[in-house]
């Protein structure tokens, strides 16, 4: 980014717009400054900036307490959706492991659902999801905005097996306002990081879902969904977009005999937190990026939704939150447009902006009170004036909230030793923490700290040893801040526990996942024992319900082994020396597994079809599903199969001297009956089709082939290409067979069809 030349002390103060917006996000930035006698300047020209999106990294450090952005590095810890959920989990573990899991401070946490990250926690959903059958899950990107990509998902084990991806618990008992779901629309400043100061605006909005809510009705994202970009599509709808200001949600909610003041206290409660879940992400990332903190601040849009229990959750945090007017004017635009233009009033009166230039080297209680008497519409949420309601979740504060907290009420923070031991040899002392297995020697001042803060001593009264240690030599806050570097480095890796954590509480190691324990089973297929290992639960349970009817209780000397194993990317399906499929979801590891041992079925003179095949002792049927349809086409299938007594496998074992005769190759199909069944004549062809041509004509002889070919196997070392010989056997079975395309839906246009053949000829089909 070009440097910037230093504004005279004559001219107007500019501000600089910049980033991916429309006009409409500018609009109250722009004139809040504009009727305050700024001017408009550039990227290089600017003492404020408003940047819809993140700006370059090089802008940030040219900030200072009188050029100021409306961002802070790092943010992504709150406006990432997995990112916030990792933070708020890292809290919350921290806090439990100190406080034990039925304390109030971790129950204080409760307020996010539980999510998986895409690919790598996969294996973790698909154990959930089976554990809990009863919940449901929302498919939603990590970092996109206006609902794009968002879905409730009817099988969460179908999520995309992809990174920025994020499966989501969802609340499956929301509040509704007139029986239509809603999202509160809450805005919250971030002022600084150094020391923290976090605001909650007191105006914003519930945004109204278009259609009425139901819990069967998963699949309308207008019933399901708030979003207005969404809702704005809903055609059908009176009033597809509408916002309620806070003033009259609060009041309706007194009307319905509702404590409105109860679920804003843990409205605030839960936007604290959830500052407080980030600031070190942002603290960190803005020392890397050069960034002064006090020019730069965060407005952030908070969503939450409110459950019928009117317990709020958090759902996500919204970076550069839209401030233009999205509601018609009947359906809540004129108080849209009227509250956002407060809150940038006030946002800017609040960030000091309209006072610029600011050059406070420190901030302290004086200049919080100032800060506070120009809030305007802003709720302080952070710091509190009792220093103890957020301190077992903030642990060590920074030393700049530290003093600050101290000023406005008499503090004492203290630690003990959290599974250190100390290594003692003569006057020296290193610490080893057994949990992260870091060690630590120590000089005499950092030995001195320790055994001070570990046994309990305040901070306060650290300070005052070091200082009568350095015999006066070091001032009181150079002591300070090198305290506070070493207590930094102690409490990040955990060597350090609050002094009131709970001790009666069981010492559990971090809440993580266990990977489960193998299953082992042996398949006996084609002559062939394949030993078949997999993750017990889901996995193991999948594969032996699919796979009964081949399974073998005796453990024989396999003649192969499989391998299911969890990946980063969903499940792998290995052999003993390489992977044979990766990126597998659970519903394609069955497949698999099947498809590789139907591909060493192989034998001289004989082409393997990985097909369906409906079958009786007077033929075989091979019939074909389009993938885009193909569950729909299998249903079909075992409608049939149950409702004439035919029999339904996959897999077959093509002749190439015999091209009129089928060899079933006898792969069950979950959720059918298992029939055996014996070499018999093709006597048909089946096409399943979602759009079966208009003509009564079947399929010709090379759209036969053509379906038929990629699902053709000559031999396992050959995957590819199939000989002349083995393209001549199938065509002449498609020439020799009965052919037909049918609708995937008609079950009972396919057995009429069936009748026509000997597999199910009049005098044999079910009445």
């Amino acid at each position: 980014m070009p440097p910037f030349t230093p504004r005279s002390s004559a001219s107007p103060p500019t501000f600089w717009l910049s980033g991916k917006r429309h006009a409409e996000q500018d609009l109250f930035f722009r004139q809040t400054l504009q009727a305050k006698g700024w001017k408009e300047g550039n990227e290089q020209d600017w003492q404020a900036a408003w940047v819809t999106g993140m700006p370059p990294r090089a802008a940030f450090k040219t900030t200072s307490a009188s050029r100021v952005m409306n961002h802070i590095p790092g943010n992504a810890a709150l406006t990432v959706k997995s990112r916030l959920h990792a933070g708020l989990s890292a809290l919350r573990e921290c806090t439990r492991r100190h406080y034990g899991e039925a304390h109030p401070n971790t129950k204080r946490l409760n307020f996010f659902p539980r999510a998986y990250e895409m690919p790598h926690d996969y294996p973790a959903l698909v154990e959930d999801a089976a554990a809990h059958p009863e919940k449901r899950w929302i498919l939603k990107p990590t970092n996109a905005s206006k609902g794009q990509g968002v879905q409730v998902l009817r099988d969460p084990t179908t999520a995309p097996l992809a990174p920025n991806w994020l499966v989501q618990e969802y609340v499956a008992n929301p509040h509704t306002i007139r029986g239509h779901k809603y999202v509160l629309r809450l805005y919250m400043l971030i002022v600084s990081i150094d020391p923290l100061r976090v605001y909650l605006y007191d105006q914003g909005f519930a945004k109204l879902a278009s259609a009425p809510w139901s819990p069967d009705d998963i699949d309308n994202p207008f019933s399901q969904l708030t979003n207005p970009d969404i809702n704005a599509l809903n055609l059908d709808a009176e009033i597809p977009v509408e916002f309620i200001d806070l003033d009259r949600y609060r009041h309706w909610l007194r009307e319905q005999g509702h404590d409105d003041q109860a679920l804003f206290s843990q409205l605030h409660d839960l936007a604290t937190l959830t500052a407080l879940s980030g600031v070190e992400a942002m603290r960190a990332r803005s020392q890397e990026d050069g960034a002064d903190p006090r020019g730069c601040y965060e407005l952030i849009g908070l969503d939450c939704l409110v459950d019928d229990q009117l317990k709020p959750w958090i759902l996500e945090c919204n970076l550069s939150p839209s401030l233009g007017t999205c509601a018609k004017p009947e359906h809540g635009g004129v108080v849209e447009e009227a509250v956002k233009t407060g809150l940038v009033q006030d946002m800017i009166a609040l960030t000091g902006l309209a006072q610029l230039p600011r050059d406070e080297a420190t901030f302290d209680a004086a200049a919080l009170a100032a800060e506070r008497e120009r809030a305007g519409g802003f709720v302080p949420l952070y710091p509190t004036l009792d220093a103890n309601r957020y301190l077992p979740f903030v642990g060590l504060p920074s030393l700049a909230d530290y003093r600050l907290a101290a000023e406005l009420a008499p503090l004492s923070l203290s630690f003990h030793g959290q599974d250190v031991s100390e290594l003692i040899d003569g006057e020296q002392l290193a610490l080893y923490h057994h949990t992260s297995g870091r060690y630590f020697q120590l000089n005499d001042t950092a030995a001195l700290i320790w055994l001070l803060v570990s046994e309990g001593e305040s901070i306060e009264t650290v300070i005052d040893h070091l200082q009568a240690a350095s015999g006066g030599q070091v001032d009181a806050d150079t002591l300070a801040s090198d305290m506070w570097a070493t207590l930094s480095l102690w409490w990040q890796h955990g060597l350090l526990a609050p002094e009131d954590r709970d001790t009666s509480a069981p010492n559990t190691a971090c809440a993580a996942r266990e990977h489960p324990a193998t299953s082992r089973i042996t398949l006996f297929f084609d002559q062939r024992h394949y030993s078949i290992s997999a993750p017990q639960g889901p996995v193991a349970e999948r594969i032996a319900n699919a796979l009964a009817p081949l399974l073998e209780a005796d453990k024989k000397a396999p003649d192969a082994s499989l391998h299911i194993l969890e990946s980063a990317n969903g499940y792998c399906l290995t052999n003993d020396s390489r992977v044979i499929r990766s990126r597998l979801h659970l519903d394609d590891i069955v497949p698999a597994i099947i498809q590789h041992c139907l591909s060493h079925t192989a034998i001289d003179g004989h082409l393997i079809l990985d097909v369906v095949l409906l079958s009786r002792q007077e033929g075989h049927i091979v019939c074909v599903t389009p993938n885009q349809d193909s569950t729909q086409a299998m249903e079909t299938l075992k409608a049939v199969a149950a409702h004439n007594g035919l029999a339904l496998t996959c897999g077959a074992r093509l002749s190439l001297a015999a091209p009129d005769t089928l060899e079933p190759l006898n792969v069950p199909i979950e959720d059918v009956g298992f029939l055996f069944q014996e070499r018999g004549p093709c006597v048909g062809l089946l096409w399943l089709d979602a759009a079966p041509c208009v003509s009564s004509e079947a399929p010709s002889s090379l759209e036969w082939l053509g379906a038929l070919l990629p699902i053709a196997l000559e031999t396992a070392e050959h995957l590819q290409g199939l000989s002349p010989d083995a393209l001549t056997a199938l065509q002449q079975m498609i020439q020799g067979a009965r052919c037909a395309r049918l609708d995937t839906k008609q079950v009972e246009t396919v057995t009429q069809w069936l009748k026509q053949t000997p597999v199910l000829s009049s005098s044999r089909a079910a009445v």
